[in-house]
């Protein structure tokens, strides 16, 4: 495999992977929160 490649540059819908990291922190919030309401 060729190892020229950015972490997941094959599933990345943006060119920053703090950007990735942040939308993927706060997408785990969201579910995270409405699991919590949804079962509380």
């Amino acid at each position: 495999m060729p190892e020229d490649f950015e972490r997941g540059s094959s599933l990345s819908l943006f060119k920053s992977d703090r950007l990735e990291d942040i939308l993927a922190l706060a997408f785990a919030l969201i579910i995270a929160t409405a699991v919590y309401f949804t079962y509380e």
